[in-house]
């Protein structure tokens, strides 16, 4: 998932007691007052990347190999290297942990969160952690970069529920050359970009800051990254923090299409909100109405796009947003209503411009495909992915087909893919981290549906599961609910857990409220501009 907002600071409350349980694992050892940094990396001021606010923000590049043997070492012979794009805020005061913080993707550059999640967490936290990210490989700045073709998102592009077998031939021939041309513009980088790799490359990342152990935390996507990293080096986590969690148990083809209903759904709470609403948005009485307001005006676009730039695709892929947190709802709504009752397409080309795909989404693009193709193994044979495409549009009609286009070139992929990296005790399995763990979730999440973090929490035997309940938005802590941010910090500064239960989830937090309508036309620069959750750019992106 690629283009992150910032979701509505909102406060929640406590549903089930915090029972405060210490975790051995991450009892404090002695520190010395002032520690001198043991990096071989030279941070110096970023050229390229502006702080969120008045804290220093620090860059540097780390040297890793481009191929590694399954241990994590280098190849003997392996002389090709790639050179991973850091970023870094200093405690405010003595510096006693590092965390390390991912906002999923995969394909997303990492380092502005090391700003963005200083900025966000309570003094507490920022007065020991230093906050670090980094680019995964092929990503951001990070090099060398992964490249395709940046003309593939050039508007109006074609609608992505083929009316005919033509339009299907288009589509499928589309993708194919996408295939190619990363193929042809990045080389052998493809065949080296599995979450296996960027896990190798994380710790690697740790030695350089001469950490024994890390603190993590990762959204979406990043929570796979973290569960990955935790089961190959377990005794380098210090604690474990994993936000809007991607399911273990589904590979990205099976995870893909799980996804398209759980973001039906989550599109679905937008169409009720917005009925709730009539008489603001006058969009429709009933959800269903809303829904059939938004499908007929994907409608018209096809015949006729919006000054040759927002058609039918361009249209989902901009409003996708409101699946993914429920303070974009206000703005997405006036824009919808603007050009429905009113004529004015002005709002959407800003949702367009905020939220759609251009030419330089080309290279996250091509990161996302370049993990997705090669962690997991995908169907060969189109008549199999034409078949469950068309169920998931009969199902789920908002991204269905969309989705399966946004994965069509992992069937033509030039490298190879691999076994799904499946933690948990079985033989063919990877062993599970068995230490603490925080997972946090909202049960209403659409990007990653909620079975995935029931799922992590029994494959997990040390973890905790908190849950928002009610809640829509994808990536939940920090954010503003102070219930779930209490107990993050606890775990963080002290190693507290809440107990676990018998079963899932083990504490609830009360959801934050849900915006309120308004009629205004700021809403919609509001919403692109101060929206504080992990959002991702596109479905195809579990998280």
């Amino acid at each position: 998932m690629r283009r992150r907002i910032r979701a509505t600071v909102t406060a929640g409350a406590l549903l089930a007691s915090l029972v405060g349980v210490p975790v051995p694992a991450l009892a404090e050892s002695a520190r010395p007052e002032t520690r001198v940094d043991r990096t071989g990396l030279d941070w110096g001021p970023c050229k390229d990347l502006e702080p969120r606010g008045d804290e220093v923000l620090e860059c540097a590049t780390l040297t890793v190999p481009l191929v590694r043997t399954a241990g994590g070492d280098r190849v003997p012979g392996a002389d090709e290297t790639v050179e991973l794009a850091l970023s870094r805020v200093r405690a405010t005061g003595t510096t006693r942990h590092t965390l390390i913080v991912n906002p999923g993707g995969p394909g997303s550059g990492a380092r502005r969160w090391a700003s963005m999640t200083h900025g966000r967490m309570p003094e507490e936290l920022r007065e020991v952690y230093d906050v670090v990210a980094f680019d995964p490989r092929g990503v951001g700045a990070s090099t060398p970069a992964i490249t395709c073709d940046p003309d593939y998102f050039s508007p109006v592009r074609p609608d992505t529920v083929p009316a005919d077998g033509a339009e299907e031939a288009a589509l499928r021939a589309d993708a194919q050359a996408y295939a190619r041309a990363c193929a042809e513009n990045t080389g052998r980088l493809l065949s080296h970009t599995r979450t296996e790799d960027t896990a190798h490359d994380m710790d690697a990342v740790r030695r350089a800051l001469g950490e024994d152990r890390i603190d993590y935390l990762g959204y979406s996507y990043g929570s796979y990254l973290g569960t990955v990293y935790s089961s190959l080096y377990p005794n380098r986590v210090r604690s474990l923090v994993l936000d809007s969690v991607v399911d273990p148990d589904n590979p990205w083809y099976e995870s893909n299409h799980v996804q398209s209903r759980a973001l039906q759904r989550a599109a679905q709470h937008f169409f009720d909100w917005a009925a709730r609403h009539h008489a603001t948005y006058r969009l429709g009485r009933t959800g269903d109405e809303v829904a059939e307001a938004y499908y007929r005006l994907r409608s018209e676009l096809r015949a006729d796009p919006i000054e040759a730039t927002v058609g039918p695709t361009e249209l989902e892929t901009a409003a996708l947003v409101v699946a993914y947190a429920d303070s974009t709802w206000p703005g997405v709504a006036r824009a919808l209503s603007a050009r429905i009752n009113e004529g004015d397409s002005t709002g959407l080309l800003t949702l367009h411009r905020t939220y759609g795909d251009h030419a330089d989404n080309d290279r996250s693009y091509g990161g996302y495909l370049a993990v997705q193709c090669t962690d997991a193994h995908w169907p060969t044979d189109w008549s199999a992915w034409r078949t469950d495409a068309r169920l998931a549009h009969e199902e789920a009609p908002f991204v269905g087909w969309h989705n399966a286009w946004y994965n069509a070139p992992c069937l033509d992929w030039d490298a190879d893919s691999g076994d799904w990296f499946q933690v948990g005790d079985a033989p063919h399995e990877h062993r599970a981290f068995d230490g603490p763990a925080l997972i946090v979730h909202a049960s209403g999440d659409g990007a990653t549906p909620v079975e995935g973090a029931h799922a992590l929490r029994d494959r997990l035997p040390g973890s905790v599961l908190v849950m928002e309940e009610g809640g829509h938005t994808h990536g939940v802590a920090f954010t503003g609910n102070l219930c779930v941010d209490e107990l993050v910090a606890a775990y963080l500064l002290r190693g507290t857990l809440p107990a676990r239960r018998p079963s899932g989830p083990d504490v609830a937090c009360e959801r934050r409220p849900e915006p309120r309508p308004s009629s205004r036309r700021e809403d919609l620069r509001a919403a692109a501009e101060g929206v504080a959750a992990v959002i991702a750019d596109l479905p195809g992106d579990p998280g």
